[in-house]
């Protein structure tokens, strides 16, 4: 029997999380709220995590701005502290999305890979909704897992380690496919002008990153798949499998790699 916060206790960053936060940026890895960004904005970044993308928010916005960045894990939000305190107009808080102390108070409300690892991104999204400025914008990106692709199919172990997580998450009632469903959510927490980018995260052998890149499944398999053993999910000898293969084929095989990102914004009447 699954926990009734079961979709908290999996969405906590494990040990060495921090590090794929990290490597982010805003101009890479939110590039739809990179375009929508001008000085003196107001910009709330929720989910922030270490802060990363939030402080390419706060450069942005510039002195005349400002960027908050909150996240429900103290010692992330302690790291980004750390990391950025010297960034000028950019704070950061503890805050649950479901509960943010913000009423109409930002131009744009951002979330990025956070709604798939909640078990309400309705009541997250009128959460954000409701801190967002009357004609502010209402920005989210997210994947759909379900339709993530490699050229040519990774190792028989790291197949069967994708479909554990799949499940894993669906029995805490994550959605998997929650990019496809991000419209819906929007239009009903009553937002307008609803538009879709396409922020797919496309990495080719001859990139220079391609290792990184692609290599996010074998980060998985070394962070989450911790998680995923301590719950019956899998054994640790599939996890260290998944991940040992992974590597190989990464190194040897791979050619390409395609995480299905979507970003989805609506305007608050």
């Amino acid at each position: 029997m699954v926990a009734p916060d079961a979709a908290g206790q999996r969405a906590h960053m494990p040990e060495g999380s921090s590090a794929i936060l990290d490597t982010r940026s805003l101009v890479t890895d939110h590039r739809r709220l990179a375009a929508l960004l001008r000085p003196g904005l107001a910009v709330l970044d929720v989910g922030c995590g270490t802060g990363a993308i939030t402080r390419g928010i706060a450069e942005a916005v510039g002195r005349a701005g400002r960027a908050v960045g909150v996240d429900v894990n103290r010692s992330m939000i302690e790291k980004a502290r750390a990391a950025h305190r010297a960034v000028p107009g950019l704070s950061f808080d503890v805050a649950d999305v479901y509960a943010l102390p913000f009423s109409g108070a930002f131009d744009i409300v951002a979330a990025a890979r956070v709604l798939q690892w909640l078990a309400d991104p309705a009541a997250a999204v009128r959460a954000m909704t409701t801190a967002v400025k009357p004609g502010g914008r209402v920005v989210v990106l997210d994947y759909n897992h379900e339709k993530t692709a490699w050229t040519p199919e990774p190792p028989a172990s790291m197949r069967r380690f994708h479909a554990a997580f799949l499940r894993w998450r669906a029995a805490a009632g994550m959605d998997n496919a929650i990019a496809d469903h991000l419209t819906d959510l929007l239009a009903g927490a009553g937002l307008t002008g609803i538009a879709t980018t396409a922020q797919h995260e496309i990495a080719q052998r001859a990139d220079p990153d391609f290792e990184t890149r692609a290599g996010i499944w074998a980060a998985v398999a070394a962070t989450r798949g911790h998680q995923m053993v301590a719950d019956g999910a899998i054994s640790e000898g599939e996890r260290r499998a998944a991940e040992a293969d992974y590597r190989a084929w990464l190194r040897d095989a791979a050619q390409s790699h395609v995480q299905y990102l979507l970003a989805v914004e609506g305007v608050r009447a």
